[in-house]
């Protein structure tokens, strides 16, 4: 990973290269780095909690991604790269300075950056608690220093083109080693389909085992990340054109379903059946009640695969996380210097390249100090995703299909949508409140924005 930085890093030229990857990629290379930033770490792990779970019916997660990929090839692709036609284009925000006015696009870009710079944060941290559940004689600092220099210091050198092609390579590693060395070991491992179909409980089997409001609150939260993660419009900017960015949105979307989500299910499945047999009691881990259902995995992987497989099997998945470290590293930078600094600062053409790497590594820093620091980030994230998503997509569907685009309500509409969210989370989380049918407080925060913006667009109108 660190060699495909330092190449890049000979052969970037200019801002072009490093932050949108020359505007030439393929669909091929930008719809597997897609896939591998989205699904990436968290979604990896994540899903073999869900197969521990609650088993096969755990992946409609992932078809809520081939959905939101599918929508936003149709519908956010041919839009944005109609604005691309007219502006030269580097981040999300920037859709908010053409449409709307600088206020909007910097509050945006804040929203955004401090999102990202938490998601890098949060993706070094939990690959590092991989990495200790796994290796018992490796410390936590330790493992989110080796994890965290390392990413870091590849994105800074080679620009979002190290990170589309070391995406490439690390898509690649996690799906040989789920296909060739972790489904099959394990399936072996646990006495194959009769001793599984014995093991377990029908319900695990039941494709349908699922609540209704499950799946809309995962809809809820991971559609709308389609419409506006920086990651992906970097990847939409880094194409050719409107049919290579559309070709690589629909090949992501087939990879996240049923292609990933079968497998991350799948291995999670595995490790419930081993529990329940027996195979993690020399660990400590007895029953049902002794175990963080996302543990499931890297116990399983650890006690069944031998020196060597079990290397590479970690590599798989450590590379994995990286893939979405390093494109929200990258996200982050691009708000920063785009958005905030060369907003407000001109900075001389000839020094934006090395302005970049320094804005890159010292927001890379920033997100390693905090995954040292904190041992609740994931939850803290998942606040800041929420913030996100609520707070951007209303008055992102207002820039690019409504017919009104009122720059004070959309200011309005990111403050009072990121807020409901925000404050009903940490309600939740401090169990002070609880919301009726556990509906996702994104619904609430989606809901308000939209409410602020009709409202105060109408006013202003009248």
């Amino acid at each position: 990973m660190l060699a495909v930085g330092f190449y890049f890093m000979r052969r970037n030229k200019d801002i072009d290269d490093y932050y949108v990857g020359g505007r030439g990629m393929s669909s091929g290379h930008i719809g597997l780095s897609v896939v591998a930033t989205d699904v990436g770490g968290g979604f990896s792990i994540g899903l073999g909690g869900l197969g521990f779970a609650i088993g096969i019916a755990g992946s409609w997660m992932l078809f809520t991604g081939l959905i939101g990929a599918w929508l936003s090839a149709y519908f956010l692709i041919p839009k944005i790269f109609g604005l691309l036609r007219s502006h030269k284009l580097f981040t999300f925000p920037e859709i908010f300075y053409h449409l709307f006015n600088s206020k909007v696009a910097l509050l945006a870009a804040l929203v955004s950056a401090i999102g990202y710079i938490g998601f890098t944060g949060a993706q070094i941290l939990a690959g590092a608690k991989l990495a200790t559940a796994t290796f018992p004689s490796l410390d936590l600092q330790s493992a989110v220093w080796i994890m965290g220099v390392t990413a870091v210091v590849y994105t800074v050198f080679g620009g979002l083109k190290a990170v589309i092609y070391t995406d490439t390579v690390q898509w690649i590693i996690l799906m040989a080693g789920l296909i060739f060395i972790g489904i099959p070991m394990s399936y072996f491992a646990v006495g194959g389909y009769d001793a599984i179909r014995e093991t377990l409980d029908p319900s695990f089997f039941d494709i349908f085992n699922l609540k209704w409001v499950e799946f809309f609150n995962w809809a809820l939260t991971i559609i709308p990340i389609w419409f506006i993660g920086m990651t992906l419009y970097q990847r939409i900017y880094a194409s050719r054109d409107e049919a290579t960015a559309k070709r690589a949105w629909f090949l992501a979307g087939i990879f996240e379903w049923p292609i990933m989500a079968f497998m991350g299910v799948l291995l999670g499945l595995f490790a419930r059946v081993a529990l329940q047999q027996g195979m993690f009691d020399s660990l400590g881990y007895t029953d049902i009640g002794s175990i963080d259902s996302e543990m499931g995995l890297p116990l399983l992987l650890r006690s069944i695969l031998p020196v060597g497989l079990m290397g590479l099997m970690m590599s798989a998945y450590f590379s994995a996380i990286m893939s979405t470290a390093d494109s929200c590293l990258m996200a982050a930078s691009g708000n920063v210097l785009s958005d905030i600094i060369g907003r407000y600062t001109k900075v001389p053409e000839e020094k934006l390249l090395k302005y970049s790497q320094w804005v890159t590594l010292f927001i890379g820093t920033l997100a390693l100090l905090l995954a040292t620091q904190m041992t609740n980030v994931l939850e803290l994230m998942l606040v800041s995703y929420s913030f996100m998503v609520s707070g951007l997509f209303v008055p992102l569907l207002a820039a690019l299909f409504f017919k009104r685009k009122d720059p004070k309500a959309a200011w309005w509409s990111i403050i009072i949508g990121g807020s409901t969210t925000l404050v009903l989370e940490v309600l939740l989380m401090n169990k002070l409140i609880t919301i009726p049918l556990e509906l996702n407080p994104n619904l609430f925060g989606i809901s308000a924005s939209l409410v602020a913006y009709i409202l105060i667009s109408k006013n202003a109108k009248a």
